[in-house]
């Protein structure tokens, strides 16, 4: 089937598609086009990675728009909703606008009613839903990529409620779910009401096998010889194989999937001498200026290994790695400039990076749960594997186990090579899940009974699946009390259907998208340093906190309100802080007591305690008791308090960025990478500026605790002490930038509009550009430096007083936003 001959696209699509390439329709392509893709029906595609199924989404969203509606393009990260944004936007030459939203939980999306198609993370979704956006209910289309993601237990559950609230909005809404071949894709197909295209046909041959001895063994039967001497490294020898057999006249890349990051790290390491021979001159001049790009990231030592790795054509790609190393990483080794990637599964999740051999290193990862290592799931090394083979590029795709005896080999035949995929199944009768998802089906008027709540969970991918009908019905009661105890729901019994309204605070909590077992925590702690806190506190059961009941899930110029700290060089901790008033009074509000509140909330992953971490925030925890928002739990009380230490970690990396210590002592000092940083950064920072909102609304919460919530977001934004809040705010200016202007004597905003240019060029190591940028949006009239030379004495002062804030050699960080 030619693109040309089909009908209802857009003018010029067809002729298009042909002249990218697409010179006939893959086999699940036709198929979903003979099922009506193109004309409106609902669709589950269930197909290897790289059969096409994100053209079967664009048949089924160009034609939808070409009937006058809009569509909406569902991904899991926010990596892959950038990567198809680019895709998408070849559209626009015939017409078709693109928009993407990933953030900013707490809006509502006006803009993107002017866009054709938009893409988004199924919580963006879900966020836009609570804040009624009006545009949801002119949707037309909606495509759910990698839809078996539903298993999940953290994000599957808010991909199932999603897309039961779009098809209740619009009953007659086109849903498309894309999904890896799984063993219950026909029930996924009953769930959305929708015809099943499930094939195992690639566009180029993908042979999986297990490596034992001296050769690859095939599922086909085949063998291919891959000799490794004595004391030779199996995954080295197959990489050094991939790269020596010339296909078209190149080598083949390589994919290793490792268990961890640090087994990531150190394979890089060692495959960086199998690939650094085999390297030619212009890759190595290529590579040497794409590591110095990668140090220019983080001053982290992550990113210096990283940048060491990629210098000899390897590297690693794990979840701890900054954003942009990541992109820039994906990137080279799709141009084939990277020869082999060392990655942990998370690379298999979507994002476009096929390699001719993928190797599967490890098949075992350790489970906390159980206590040890577990096998991996079949779809997950599934999933792994289809990434071997790049269309257009190699002949032929391997995928490849490692065995290290002939009884393991059998093993991993049986176990994944000649397995099926698991089922998948919902996670949404869990309590926490539903906690959040009841709230939000209230607030957001999909159900004002009981009855009517039920019966909008019938619509779910559980109510399909289940066949203990009342499971459902008892979770989401225990769900109810909850809410209702701590003043989010009202629950009117009076009658034959009990009816369920939100609350104010309710609306509230849901339009910030957080778990209301967050919300309850922050409230609580909140209330313990309102004015009058002992004499008009909260009654018992209202608001109750959340005790470390769950591990959590993964969005102007102010007056002072803190008070003021003794500083201890590059430690970066607030110590000496004295509570206001005397004994009996609330306990003074500062950055560690709001960074350890919203740590200890489900909506933030803590960090672990390692070994001897317990004795020493056990005494950090003891030492600054004064400052916490809420009762430290006795240490008799052996979860609740590892708990309480865990979350003052996680706080007091929080402090410590927010003290401008330098990026590359925090993840040494919490074993953490630039990416782990930013992340607990953004969370953190998400759920202050929900405090902020909540402590606002609340009756009851002093205006102070409202600026002082504020300045301590501020703070974590910017990643600065309280005196730059002013300067850091100004645009290309970031943590760094501030310091050693504040040194140079500019000490805010309306400084730099008047202080002589050669002092701001010299605190800004003469960096004419960068310098103009600043001036300019300072708001200063004439921005330009043309004939000013930098004030060498400026220049000394911000260098000496930055370098004495960890400022070291002055090397970018993930706050130097310019």
């Amino acid at each position: 089937m030619e693109p040309s001959s089909l009908s209802g696209l857009p003018a010029g699509v067809g002729e298009a598609l042909e002249a990218e390439g697409v010179a006939e329709l893959y086999p699940p392509q036709q198929a979903a086009v003979e099922a009506g893709v193109v004309d409106g029906e609902s669709l589950v595609a269930a197909v290897p990675t790289a059969s096409g199924k994100t053209l079967i989404a664009e048949l089924a969203m160009l034609s939808s728009i070409e009937r006058g509606g809009k569509a909406l393009y569902i991904v899991p990260l926010r990596a892959l909703a950038s990567e198809k944004k680019a895709e998408f936007e070849r559209w626009e030459e015939f017409g078709v606008t693109v928009g993407v939203s990933t953030g900013n939980y707490d809006s509502d999306g006006e803009w993107l009613a002017s866009r054709d198609i938009i893409v988004a993370t199924s919580e963006k979704v879900d966020s836009l839903i609570r804040n009624g956006a009006p545009w949801i209910d002119d949707l037309t289309c909606v495509v759910s990529d990698e839809v078996h993601l539903v298993d999940d237990s953290h994000r599957g559950p808010t991909l199932e409620v999603t897309l039961a609230k779009l098809r209740k909005v619009n009953p007659g809404l086109q849903t498309v779910a894309l999904s890896a071949t799984v063993g219950n894709a026909d029930v996924i197909a009953d769930w959305l009401d929708a015809e099943l295209v499930e094939s195992d046909w690639r566009p180029i041959e993908l042979r999986t096998g297990v490596h034992f001895g001296n050769a690859i063994n095939f599922d086909d039967g085949s063998q291919r010889e891959v000799p490794v001497e004595r004391g030779e490294d199996q995954t080295a020898r197959l990489v050094a194989d991939a790269l020596d057999t010339e296909e078209d006249g190149q080598g083949g890349s390589s994919l290793v999937f490792v268990n961890s990051r640090r087994n990531a790290e150190s394979s890089a390491r060692k495959l960086g001498e199998v690939t650094a021979p085999r390297l030619t001159g212009d890759e190595r001049d290529r590579l040497r200026e794409l590591a110095e790009e990668i140090r220019g990231v983080s001053d982290t030592d992550t990113s210096e290994d990283l940048a060491d790795a990629v210098e000899q054509g390897s590297a690693f790609h794990h979840a701890g790695l900054a954003s942009e190393h990541r992109s820039l990483i994906e990137d080279a080794f799709r141009d084939r400039l990277i020869k082999c990637v060392s990655a942990t599964p998370t690379l298999a999740a979507g994002v476009n990076t096929p390699a001719r051999r993928v190797i599967v290193r490890d098949w075992r990862r350790y489970d906390g749960e159980f206590g040890g290592m577990q096998p991996l799931d079949v779809l997950e090394i599934h999933q792994m594997c289809g990434r071997a083979g790049r269309p257009g590029l190699d002949p032929y795709g391997e995928a490849v186990l490692l065995a290290n005896s002939a009884d393991t080999r059998e093993e991993l035949f049986d176990r994944y090579v000649w397995a099926e995929a698991e089922p998948v199944h919902s996670k949404l009768a869990a309590e926490p899940a539903l906690r959040t998802h009841v709230l939000a089906t209230v607030a957001s008027g999909f159900a004002a009974t009981r009855d009517g709540l039920l019966s909008f969970l019938d619509n779910t991918l559980y109510a399909t699946q289940t066949d203990d009908e009342g499971r459902l019905a008892a979770v989401t009661d225990t769900v109810l009390d909850y809410l209702e105890v701590n003043g989010f729901v009202d629950r009117d019994r009076d009658g034959g259907s009990e009816g369920l309204a939100a609350t104010g605070i309710g609306h509230t909590v849901s339009r910030l998208y957080l778990d209301p077992m967050s919300a309850a925590e922050i409230l609580d702690g909140l209330r313990t340093v309102a004015d009058g806190a002992d004499d008009e506190g909260a009654e018992s059961g209202e608001f109750v906190p959340a005790d470390g009941a769950d591990a959590g899930a993964d969005p102007d110029a102010d007056e002072p309100g803190f008070t003021t700290y003794t500083r201890e060089g590059d430690e970066g901790s607030d110590s000496g802080v004295e509570a206001a008033g005397s004994e009996g009074d609330s306990p003074a509000v500062t950055p560690l007591g709001l960074y350890h509140l919203v740590s200890r909330t489900p909506d933030t992953y803590e960090l672990y305690l390692k070994s001897g971490d317990r004795e020493e925030y056990t005494e950090v925890c003891y030492e600054r008791e004064a400052e916490f928002l809420g009762d430290v739990p006795s240490e008799y009380e052996d979860v609740r308090f590892e708990d309480w230490l865990a979350a003052l970690k996680t706080a007091r990396l929080l402090e410590d960025w927010a003290n401008e210590v330098d990026e590359d002592r925090i993840a040494e000092r919490y074993g953490v990478g630039p990416g782990d940083i930013r992340g607990k950064v953004d969370t953190a920072e998400w759920l202050l500026r929900a405090a902020e909102t909540l402590a606002r609304d609340v009756e009851g919460i002093d205006g102070d605790v409202v600026v002082q919530v504020r300045e301590a977001r501020k703070r974590l934004e910017y990643g600065v002490r309280e005196e730059l809040l002013d300067l850091a705010g100004v645009r290309n200016v970031g943590r760094k930038r501030a310091r050693r202007l504040y040194e140079a004597g500019i000490e805010s905003r309306a400084d730099l509009r008047e202080a002589d240019k050669a002092v701001v060029l010299g605190a800004l190591r003469g960096r004419e550009r960068t310098a103009e940028r600043v001036l300019e949006n300072a708001g200063r009239e004439d921005p330009s430096l043309d004939g000013v030379d930098p004030d060498r004495s400026a220049s000394a002062a911000a260098t000496a007083g930055a370098d004495a804030d960890g400022d070291g050699d002055g090397q970018a960080s993930l706050g130097d936003f310019g």
